[in-house]
């Protein structure tokens, strides 16, 4: 019977982001962009804090820029919408996502389908989540 091997996850995870950054420097070297995450935070709940701050963190090792865009709990739906339109187009963010939860007065079916599809990193718009 064999035995069950544990595996340490931190090492691994730790150990990818050490190769993606070689990769990341590799593209600095060659001059090509680096890629660029944006996070958009509605609100101050103190668990998705502290979770964007390990997504920041993450970034940082593995050399990806990284945006946060931090809103007030008040924001509307409509400036929510602007704020992904914008980051859709914008050339140094690749991947995107919105920090749940967000605030209940905001329509999340419309903010997120702005998200556009290749920068959706949580596979959240309804197309995503179709090919999920």
């Amino acid at each position: 019977m064999s035995k069950a091997k544990v595996l340490d996850g931190r090492r691994t995870a730790a150990e990818l982001r050490a190769a993606i950054g070689e990769k990341v420097r590799d593209l600095q070297r060659e001059g090509k962009r680096v890629p660029g995450l944006a996070v958009v935070l509605v609100g101050d709940d103190p668990a998705s804090k502290v979770y964007v701050g390990q997504k920041e963190k993450a970034c940082r090792e593995a050399g990806f820029r990284s945006f946060l865009h931090h809103l007030p709990a008040s924001t509307s739906t409509a400036t929510l919408v602007e704020l992904l339109g914008g980051i859709n187009e914008d050339p140094d963010v690749h991947g995107m996502l919105v920090q749940l939860p967000i605030p209940g007065h905001i329509d999340w079916t419309e903010a997120v389908r702005t998200i556009d599809v290749k920068k959706d990193v949580d596979g959240t718009h309804p197309l995503n989540l179709g090919r999920l």
